[in-house]
């Protein structure tokens, strides 16, 4: 069982805190934030070290820029809507440099300064040691608050804590805890729900909850995939012909294991629902159909314990967001301890205001399969392998 020890109980006071933020977050064309749901999870993080007097310097990446300085992955949004939320002035930095070095010794307890994307440098990709020395140098310790990437092995999340003593944010720890109770003795019977897209990323997890839970249920173009390898036409839906190999490394005769029965389609001008059968040409799979509707909401009413990643439909468009609304009402009826993660998920659960019926949104998506799968991350033996404090 991974554990990592938190803030709380360690003297900060008067520190230069460094520390690995995840805002990763959506932007719109005029480059406003569609959803502040993983700049807000850090706050209470921050807010503690601000009360510490701590001067905090925060890093994050944005997007996927490719060790690029591209204008649309600035970190800039972020620093306004944090602004906003905290209700004080955040200094910005665009890079890393001895500049940035001073400004940070020069700070007053209490203060910000963000740092402009991380990704921007090829050597975070890479986990270059001399990328993570020079962060290193920015603070006196090290915070990872950032479990959405622990599952990279980049020079922010792996390679600082070689250089600083270095601890876990809120969280990061408050995801550890939460996670544990579906992999250590959860109440039986455990459902999983496994949607999206790519099974390559899905294989372990789906594998190792075959062991632990009672039901997995699987939609989305997941189950394209496997229903197109197994020979049916699928037509224009979204399937990942790449993993058709991987198809094969899952029991699909397991009896734990459920997939739909019937799907909705989009055919031409009209939404339509059938079983699972050869499609027709123009013809797309977009959602779980009514029939496995009932049929795995049967399922988790009963549960006790669920955990879900990856929506069961196109659930930005209607009506093919019913699948997954009608999981969602399965989940508040069956009052099980419940676990989401997936940016598209916890997205739609957002705008469906939806986010009480859970007892925790995961801020990761591929960490929290991960993290399932492994009972670890490379973010969090860096932790436990890093400098003590007060060595």
């Amino acid at each position: 069982m991974s554990d990592v020890e938190t803030l709380k109980g360690v003297d900060l006071k008067n520190k230069r805190a460094l520390v690995r933020v995840d805002f990763d977050v959506p932007l719109d064309k005029k480059e406003n934030i569609e959803d502040d749901f993983r700049i807000r999870e850090s706050l209470p993080t921050i807010e503690y070290l601000i009360k510490n007097n701590c001067r905090i310097i925060l890093i994050s990446h944005l997007g996927r820029p490719g060790g690029k300085k591209i204008k649309k992955y600035s970190l800039k949004p972020v620093v306004k809507k944090l602004e906003s939320l905290l209700g004080k002035e955040i200094a910005f930095w665009r890079g890393i440099s001895q500049k940035a070095e001073k400004m940070t010794e020069s700070m007053k307890p209490g203060s910000i300064l963000m740092l402009e994307n991380l990704r921007f440098d090829p050597r975070e990709e890479r986990n270059s040691p001399e990328f993570a020395q020079e962060l290193s140098k920015l603070g006196d310790f090290f915070v990872n608050e950032a479990f959405a990437v622990s599952h990279r092995e980049h020079a922010s999340i792996v390679g600082i804590p070689k250089y600083l003593p270095s601890i876990a944010g809120f969280c990061l720890g408050k995801e550890i805890e939460e996670l544990n109770k579906i992999l250590f003795n959860p109440q039986k019977p455990l459902i999983a729900i496994i949607g999206g897209a790519k099974i390559s990323t899905k294989i372990k997890v789906i594998n190792k909850l075959l062991n632990l839970a009672d039901r997995v249920l699987i939609g989305g173009a997941l189950a394209n995939t496997i229903f197109a390898k197994q020979g049916f036409n699928m037509a224009d839906s979204i399937i990942d012909k790449e993993s058709f190999e991987d198809v094969k490394k899952i029991n699909l005769k397991n009896p734990k294991l459920f997939l739909p029965v019937d799907l909705g389609i989009w055919n031409k001008e009209k939404a339509k629902y059938t079983d699972v059968v050869n499609l027709s040409k123009g013809e797309k799979a977009l959602d779980i159909g009514p029939k496995t509707i009932d049929l795995f909401a049967s399922l988790i009413r009963g549960a006790k314990t669920v955990v879900w990643n990856g929506p069961l439909g196109l659930t930005s468009q209607k009506p093919f967001d019913k699948g997954s609304l009608e999981i969602i009402k399965a989940i508040d009826e069956s009052k099980a301890y419940s676990v989401v993660g997936g940016g598209d998920t916890i997205a739609f659960i957002r705008e469906a205001k939806k986010e009480n019926v859970f007892n925790h949104l995961s801020t990761g998506g591929g960490a929290m399969l991960d993290y399932l799968a492994n009972e670890t991350l490379p973010g969090i033996e860096a932790l436990k392998r890093c400098k003590k404090f007060g060595n």
